[in-house]
């Protein structure tokens, strides 16, 4: 298996996990994003710089309520306390919340803890930056409990 095809594994399984955690809280949730597209679409987008490469993976509604929601899985660093988040990926997810407004996108990261884009932005403008400048560093204190943004989850039905 690539190292693409052991990431994507991962990322599946982390989006079926939040997917779940939604459902679990009464929101209906449906896959979008480059996952859905056939291979030789996310093939020709690999080889982009388009946004839609970091479309969002999830979109939900509970009540009147709608949200995107972008996985991300291996987070946060074991050694740092630290989300590290492309700045592609901030820099489209600014893009979309701007043209898709009041629609919010979230981070979901591994540890079920959740972030805006704008709110990762904000913690990391003035922080520690990745050598590379290609990763926004934010502290994981920063993120909201899953709970506090999508609700408790709901009692099962016996």
């Amino acid at each position: 298996m690539t190292q693409w095809q052991d990431r994507k594994t991962i990322g599946d399984l982390h989006e079926h996990r939040v997917a779940t955690a939604l459902r679990t809280r009464g929101w209906t949730v449906h896959p979008c994003g480059q996952g859905t597209y056939p291979h030789a679409i996310r093939n020709a987008l690999r080889h982009t710089r388009s946004a839609l490469r970091q479309f969002p993976d999830l979109i939900a509604a509970r009540d009147n309520t709608i949200v995107t929601i972008d996985a991300k899985d291996h987070m946060p660093s074991t050694t740092t306390n630290r989300y590290a988040i492309s700045t592609t990926t901030i820099n489209a997810g600014l893009q979309l919340t701007a043209l898709h407004a009041p629609i919010p996108l979230y981070y979901v990261f591994g540890d079920l803890k959740v972030l805006t884009p704008a709110e990762v932005l904000h913690y990391t403008d003035h922080a520690y930056r990745h050598p590379s400048g290609a990763y926004h560093l934010i502290n994981t204190h920063h993120a909201h409990s899953f709970d506090d943004v999508f609700g408790a989850a709901r009692a099962q039905a016996a």
